[in-house]
């Protein structure tokens, strides 16, 4: 059996297409390249990060022997300061609240 090599119009040669992964390099080269930004437009760009989560945890409370009631007493205990420390409350606040 031949290939036939002949494309025919209705179809896209791979090299021609453009993916994601350039359009996105175009558009950041654009971005670099422009030389019209103003302070206010790089300001308002400006992105905002959640402060980092803070992670503990609960082994060393829950070693030994200890009842299921016990574990399960204990790991909603840790959910819930878990939940608080996620609404930005410091360690002090958090046992001031308990």
């Amino acid at each position: 059996p031949r290939v036939n090599s002949s494309l025919s119009s209705d179809e896209l040669l791979l090299e021609d297409l453009e993916t994601e992964g350039e359009r996105q390099l175009k558009s950041l080269l654009h971005q670099q390249l422009d030389t019209t930004v103003s302070i206010e437009q790089c300001k308002s760009k400006r992105r905002c990060f959640a402060p980092a989560a803070f992670y503990k945890p609960f082994g060393e409370e829950a070693a030994g022997a200890l009842t299921l009631s016990q574990f399960q007493a204990l790991e909603e205990s840790n959910k819930e300061t878990s939940s608080l420390r996620e609404l930005g409350l410091s360690d002090s606040e958090i046992l001031l609240w308990k």
